[in-house]
């Protein structure tokens, strides 16, 4: 079975909120220093989501991302996990590319690839969490798309997925191959081990460009883009503190709950 794994490098969210800069201008995320990026929590857990299958049957599992040079380390993330390879897709033209250009650039990386019986994304990236990628990529290749996973089995020819919904799950089977985003359900991601970041350093990872997999440039970066950001910008908080006080205790209490009323918290 084949397994492809698409992730993206992120800006650590576990960072502190001081070290959080944005260039309103530019209208862009300035990257901290001395805080080295990380893969997209969702994207590991699909890493460990295809790591699990592996684990029950013979899988090959890919992995392919977007990025410079800097997104290598993305890869070696995954690959020092279990992962068997690893693809980076990198290229200037690709610079700026929101959801639909992102999916158009993987599905014309997976034509490449040619073989592949299941795609795995995080249910979003946890950055901007829109959610669009996995399911506008389906789109695309022509594949069924199963979003929010929390347990995927391969059953024979077909996929057993239990789908996360708002009171509980729901259980969906689909034939492969297919596309399914999967989400913080489905377990924490496996720890690497001292031998996978070994044999991780060692192994190479090619890197694609828009000419070695056929895109159309009109459909790249921002150009292409079908969404526009108008503003990007860190909200003001503005605190201020008033003192409730009471000739006792039950009367501080009502006039606590006038207050509270008065601006609408309660």
């Amino acid at each position: 079975m084949d397994i492809i794994v698409c992730i993206k490098q992120i800006i650590d969210p576990e960072m502190p909120p001081a070290k959080f800069k944005i260039d309103t201008a530019a209208r862009k995320v300035i990257p901290p220093e001395g805080i080295p990026l990380v893969v997209s929590p969702f994207d590991e857990q699909a890493v460990e989501a295809a790591l699990l299958i592996k684990d029950k049957q013979n899988a090959r599992i890919t992995v392919m991302t977007m990025g410079h040079d800097p997104a290598r380390e993305a890869m070696k993330r995954a690959l020092s996990m279990g992962v068997d390879e690893g693809i980076m897709l990198s290229d200037a033209a690709f610079d700026d590319s929101d959801a639909f250009s992102t999916a158009y650039v993987l599905s014309k990386a997976m034509d490449k690839i040619g073989q592949y019986d299941l795609i795995l994304c995080g249910r979003q990236a946890a950055d901007w969490d829109a959610g669009q990628v996995g399911s506008v990529l389906a789109e695309y290749l022509g594949l069924p798309v199963i979003t929010l996973a929390k347990k995927i089995e391969v059953v024979g020819g077909s996929l057993r997925v239990e789908r996360v919904i708002p009171d509980g799950y729901e259980v969906v089977g689909l034939p492969l191959p297919a596309v399914v985003t999967v989400s913080s359900e489905i377990g924490q991601a496996r720890l690497p081990t001292g031998r996978g970041i070994i044999m991780a350093a060692r192994k190479p990872i090619p890197v694609w460009k828009a000419t070695d997999i056929g895109c159309d440039p009109s459909r790249l970066g921002g150009g292409a883009a079908r969404s526009e950001l108008l503003s990007l910008f860190i909200p003001a908080q503005n605190r201020r503190q008033e003192v409730i006080i009471g000739a006792d205790a039950a009367e501080a209490a009502s006039n606590l709950a006038v207050k509270l009323k008065e601006e609408k918290v309660i």
